[in-house]
């Protein structure tokens, strides 16, 4: 069934890869409507997430950020599939990092690179990044279920040469790759909420207290990498910056937890300013601080 849902979809994902970008989002509108309207895909925890995350804000504004957070959804939805097309000028032009000079310094100092970003503006094309660096590029993601599409998504994301990792596969790697002398940058996206099971650190995020990923700081320490942090905002429609910035020198002399607080806290600040474009149908704040000790002295 996988490979017969496979067959039937991948000739509509090659056709979507080859429009020209007008009428992608011609689509895209046309899908917005289906998915907002229709589907109703997971609009109940949206409306939550905003009422949580944004409390002073009124039921009319949170409404207006939600249906502009879909409809941004579709386009990246949309501008992931077109990236199997895409010439490398093309994206250049609509993916531009500000300062790359800050990543290439940190190159220099010869030690691989734990990179953290976040679910915010086009996260996907910052796969585009590794046309710039020396370091091999490893994006680590959580695998699809279907094989098939996990394929795409893997061929997709790899194009402009990054090396797709899984979360189990990331510290074999990361071994690995030391001990072969092979410098690397490993892009974390830890704006998502661990297994209750990880959770090791709580960090105050749009006012409430959250659990955080703590993978990529404690990576960092473990294996003697540098840190750096990639930012990404919308410019207009179909057109993103990027930009870097470097949260310490000596990661192993930081406490514990400071890094993933402060990424955490920068993240917040880009939210405030344009909160569209956050990927507000993550289940973000699964569980309360109280409900977890709850859980944990059972």
């Amino acid at each position: 069934m996988q490979l017969l849902f496979f067959i039937i979809i991948y000739p509509v994902v090659w056709l979507i890869s080859r429009l020209p970008f007008r009428a992608l989002y011609l689509l895209s509108d046309i899908i917005y409507l289906l998915i907002y309207h229709v589907i109703r895909y997971r609009r109940s925890t949206v409306r939550r997430n905003l009422e949580l995350a944004l409390p002073h804000l009124s039921e009319r504004e949170r409404a207006k950020i939600a249906k502009q957070s879909y409809r941004h959804l579709v386009d990246m939805f949309l501008e992931m599939i077109k990236t199997t097309s895409i010439s490398r000028q093309e994206m250049e032009r609509r993916f531009r990092i500000t300062n790359l000079d800050t990543y290439r310094a940190l190159e220099k100092k010869g030690k691989s690179i734990a990179m953290l970003t976040a679910h915010y503006a086009s996260y996907e094309w910052a796969i585009s990044m590794n046309h710039h660096i020396s370091f091999q590029g490893f994006a680590i993601y959580k695998r699809i279920a279907n094989r098939y599409f996990d394929k795409i998504v893997r061929d997709i994301r790899s194009r402009f040469g990054a090396h797709l990792i899984t979360t189990k596969e990331t510290i074999p790697t990361i071994e690995h790759n030391r001990k072969a002398g092979i410098l690397s940058v490993f892009g974390f996206a830890t704006d998502q909420s661990p297994k209750i099971d990880k959770i090791y650190h709580w960090t105050r995020f749009m006012g409430i207290e959250t659990p955080t990923i703590t993978g990529a700081e404690m990576l960092a320490k473990k294996f003697d990498m540098n840190i750096i942090f990639l930012h990404v905002k919308k410019v207009r429609r179909g057109f993103y910056e990027a930009s870097f910035e470097i949260p310490c020198e000596n990661v192993e002399l930081v406490p514990n937890y400071e890094i993933t607080d402060l990424f955490m806290k920068r993240l917040e600040e880009q939210i405030l300013a344009a909160p569209a474009y956050y990927l507000w149908t993550h289940k973000r704040w699964k569980i309360s601080k109280e409900e977890f000790i709850a859980k944990t002295n059972r």
